[in-house]
């Protein structure tokens, strides 16, 4: 549940960071511009709330990307291009993130759902397919469950947890948040990190310790930037106090979906590389609740909701579309030709 950029800081610098060298002055002289080929608007969704709405173009049917708890739309920064031969791809940064508006009155489930309606109003876009990760499972079951002729499909990227299913016989919520404690700590990051000189640097940083990497964009969401270039303190969204909050208990999918579960999850690789014997301990434990609780919750999902289609990714990271995104476009491809 935590942010990309959490996670990444967490697990990589003050561990992989010592070998990483990058000139200070790398991002002094010029402002830095978002390489990735959207427009930016605002869409209020109600009084004093406006969304950031990121369109990155394409053609064909309308598809919208929701990010995972704690980070933006900037997360689909590299992956949605992929998308638009196909689609005229969107994402939105859910209320209390990045720059999009926040008020915590009604804050829940169904009201982040009627914020992606009213999105899909102002865009006048028809029938999209919704696209969720982690915790934006929440908000593509709440729009579904209430206005299933509004969307054509829905697409679960790890976000068929129970926020997103629950029928009584998956994994629990407090089960998951018990599981968050088991996971191996990394130490915490010093400030005078190399990783730390340059978003170029925490990128590098993120690659090494998890095989994968955040887009720039969306590290400069979460960090502020200091005059002389390196990446500054994290910055305090105030959707990070709530988000939890006003959950649903959502037992019926009635469009079509496709489910992606990583079973089982990839450990990072500095834990893998780790030699330290707390770290193999704790990282065992977690794994072996970890298969337990995601392999439960995935079958609830197939025998509850006769319209998904679970697909069971074998070592893939939670952000499932970026560390495995080759297997993600393949099945999301074949869920797309299914629909009308």
């Amino acid at each position: 549940m935590t942010s990309a950029v959490h996670r990444c800081k967490r697990r990589a610098t003050s561990i992989v960071l010592v070998s990483l060298i990058v000139p200070l002055h790398a991002q002094q002289l010029l402002p830095w511009k978002d390489p990735s080929p959207h427009t930016t608007r605002f869409v209020t969704v109600e009084k004093g709330v406006r969304l950031e709405v990121l369109d990155w173009g394409g053609s064909g049917r309308p598809l919208v990307l929701l990010a995972g708890g704690g980070d933006t739309a900037h997360i689909f920064d590299d992956f949605a291009p992929k998308l638009t031969p196909s689609f005229h791809v969107y994402g939105i940064t859910r209320r209390g993130f990045g720059e999009s508006g926040f008020s915590s009155a009604g804050y829940g489930a169904d009201r982040l759902g009627d914020d992606v309606l009213a999105v899909l109003d102002a865009l006048e876009l028809e029938k999209p397919v919704l696209v969720g990760h982690s915790l934006g499972g929440e908000e593509l079951s709440s729009v579904a469950t209430r206005y299933p002729s509004r969307v054509a499909g829905l697409v679960y990227l790890e976000a068929g947890y129970p926020y997103a299913f629950d029928n009584g016989t998956g994994t629990t919520m407090k089960e998951l948040q018990d599981l968050k404690n088991l996971a191996p700590k990394a130490p915490p990051p010093s400030e005078s990190d190399p990783g730390l000189a340059s978003f170029a640097a925490l990128q590098q940083a993120c690659l090494r310790a998890l095989g994968f990497t955040y887009p720039e964009g969306e590290l400069r969401q979460q960090f502020t930037t200091t005059s002389d270039g390196r990446v500054g303190k994290q910055r305090d969204f105030p959707g990070e106090a709530v988000m939890l909050e006003g959950m649903k208990k959502y037992a019926n999918i009635p469009v079509p979906a496709l489910v992606i579960f990583a079973i089982p999850h990839a450990q990072a690789k500095w834990v893998n590389d780790s030699t330290d014997p707390k770290v193999r301990e704790a990282a065992k434990a977690f794994s072996a609740a970890d298969l337990v609780l995601t392999t439960r919750q995935a079958k609830a999902f197939e025998d509850g909701a006769p319209t998904a289609h679970v697909v069971r990714l074998p070592g893939a990271d939670h952000y499932v579309y970026l560390s495995n995104e080759a297997d993600v476009m393949r099945e999301m491809k074949s869920f797309f030709s299914t629909l009308r």
